[in-house]
């Protein structure tokens, strides 16, 4: 049911209480959900995202049904409903309309959370440390980019036979390594000051720059650009050259932002002015024909230079922290893991692919580790540990491939799974294999 036949069937006031009774409703179902996981999961220490994503499976159409997209086609909670209905005064059957109209607002706050994502994701990159550790760190960036993508793609296409868009799309979304991940584990294992913990993360650096310049091209090909050299080398050489403006104004712009900043007094002037570079990046991103979430993590490289680097940070990270969780918690609510059950002959070749990208996504991140010339004794395994987490990174790429619908139910579940099973198992690995460094005596520390 349409709007002006809803406003025809009952009184405005009415339909606006259901209409703030449904909106609020989700913002405590996903909140209380995806907080009460993500504490689970911290506890157990691994990371919160994880919390955050099961959340989703749990509240959405894999399980209690409390948030739907409407192009899932589902019906909603019937006690949810029934009890939005009789609070506003309103036909049950109404609440679904209604709620159906309205889940747009919530994409608008998730699609909030993914661009501060990335925008953080860039803020964070240090670009010192990447030239600090240079060659090593290039060498296994680009080994860990070529090589999941290229064993993806491939594999999916003549193991499978997935069409070749959807393949490319799954490929893509194994080049990243969560930077956030890895820093935390190697920090806490004090590790992350040796040359192995700086290659990793200067790696790491760089397979964001690559991978999001990836879903940059291959989100523009989905959306009709076509499988044709001239677009996508069009499209490549676009991203390439918006990256390194950003990367060139990091440099020289950074300073002017500095200025105006210092002479800013009105409270929250930290957080608009960073606000502000997004919302031009993303702009300026879309009207050179690419996709709004390379914009967010180019102005996120611009203000990495900036002294007020840090301020920034511990201004937007709290709004990270809320709208992100929303992104997570729908990129699980619209996870039909039905199609894993093994008790259905039908989702076997399904669960046969899910364990192939799983095993493709650790094998080609371990072989990165081996990719590089080390002058000195070198814990090659750790590194390779380090680049596996694909974490919200790879999230980004399977959110952004479900909303361009590329990608089907099957090969959904199957990144999806891909990206847990790194992100669980990349901690824990590499707390085995670095949980007393000083008996390896393999960590060589970083010259000052």
């Amino acid at each position: 049911m349409d709007m002006p036949s809803l406003l025809l069937a009952t009184g405005g006031h009415q339909i606006e209480a259901a209409e703030t009774l449904i909106e609020v409703g989700r913002f405590i179902v996903i909140l209380f959900a995806a907080r009460a996981l993500a504490e689970l999961m911290v506890r157990f220490r691994l990371p919160a995202i994880l919390g955050e994503l099961v959340a989703g499976v749990l509240i959405g159409v894999s399980g209690l049904h409390l948030i739907l997209a409407p192009e899932l086609g589902g019906q909603l909670n019937a006690v949810a409903e029934h009890t939005i209905a009789a609070l506003a005064h309103v036909g049950p059957e109404q609440v679904q309309g209604l709620y159906d109209h309205s889940f747009s607002n919530l994409q608008a706050v998730a699609k909030i959370g993914l661009l501060a994502l990335l925008f953080l994701t860039g803020l964070e990159s240090e670009l010192d440390e990447l030239m600090a550790v240079g060659g090593q760190a290039i060498t296994v960036a680009l080994t860990g980019v070529v090589l999941p993508f290229a064993l993806g793609t491939a594999g999916l296409q003549f193991l499978f036979g997935v069409p070749l868009l959807p393949a490319i799309f799954a490929g893509a979304a194994m080049t990243a390594t969560s930077i956030g991940i890895t820093a935390s584990v190697l920090g806490e294992l004090k590790f992350l000051r040796t040359r192995e913990g700086q290659t990793v993360i200067g790696a790491a650096v760089l397979d964001d720059i690559l991978g999001i310049v990836i879903l940059a091209v291959v989100v523009a090909l989905a959306g009709g650009e076509g499988l044709t050299v001239g677009p996508i080398l069009k499209l490549i050489a676009a991203a390439a050259v918006f990256v390194a403006v950003a990367l060139f104004l990091s440099r020289t712009a950074a300073p002017a932002f500095d200025g105006l900043l210092d002479r800013l007094r009105a409270p929250g002037e930290v957080v608009v002015a960073a606000f502000l570079v997004l919302s031009l990046s993303c702009f300026a991103a879309q009207a050179f024909g690419l996709e709004a979430a390379l914009g967010a993590f180019a102005g996120g490289l611009i203000l990495s230079a900036s002294r007020h680097r840090h301020a920034i940070e511990e201004a937007v990270k709290p709004l990270v922290a809320l709208f992100a969780t929303f992104f997570f918690v729908l990129i699980g609510s619209g996870m039909d893991l039905s199609v894993l059950n093994p008790f259905n002959a039908a989702n076997h070749e399904g669960l046969v692919m899910a364990g192939f990208l799983l095993a493709a996504a650790v094998v080609s991140k371990v072989a990165a580790g081996w990719s590089y010339i080390s002058p000195g004794p070198t814990n090659r395994l750790a590194v390779g540990l380090g680049m596996m987490p694909r974490g919200e990174v790879g999230l980004i790429f399977l959110g952004l491939g479900t909303q361009t619908g590329v990608l089907g139910p099957s090969l959904e579940a199957a990144i999806l799974l891909m990206v847990m099973g790194t992100t669980f198992l990349a901690p824990v690995l590499l707390r085995l294999v670095l949980a007393d460094p000083g008996e390896t005596g393999e960590a060589a520390p970083l010259a000052p």
